[in-house]
């Protein structure tokens, strides 16, 4: 594993973009970047969020089970750090984010332990932010 990150990229789909805009900039705290009438950037944890204008979508959603909770996918999100993932949470609870899977902590005493959290973005997209005491557990098997 290579301890140098470097950012990604992801560009998701939006029925309203101004709906998203305002729940990426006021509710995540994401800063604005460039944008037009069909799209608007963000730094997303210090990576490239890009918010795409698409009608709305009747494609049905769909989840696997993961740890006995039935996770949403697709699903993107953050790895924060132990201590940031906590305050956080706290500031999403506050803000009034409905939770399709409240934090709590997954694998306890296992492999891999991480708390995670999941929500959805006013468009559907599914977002997961977690952490880890041991960050060397990432990708431990």
């Amino acid at each position: 594993m290579t301890t140098a990150l470097s950012p990604f990229h992801i560009a998701i789909p939006v029925h309203n973009l101004e709906e998203c805009r305002v729940f990426y900039r006021d509710v995540l705290n994401c800063e604005e970047g460039r944008s037009s009438d069909h799209w608007v950037d963000f730094n997303f944890f210090g990576h490239q969020l890009v918010i795409h204008y698409k009608s709305k979508s009747t494609e049905e959603s769909h989840s696997n089970s993961v740890d006995g909770k039935n996770v949403p996918v697709p699903h993107y999100g953050v790895v924060l750090p132990w201590d940031s993932f906590q305050d956080f949470a706290k500031k999403l609870t506050e803000k009034g984010i409905e939770f399709v899977i409240e934090p709590y902590i997954r694998f306890e005493g296992q492999v891999g332990e991480q708390a995670t959290m999941f929500f959805m973005d006013p468009s559907g997209n599914a977002l997961e932010f977690k952490a880890f005491k041991d960050m060397g557990q990432l990708f431990a098997k």
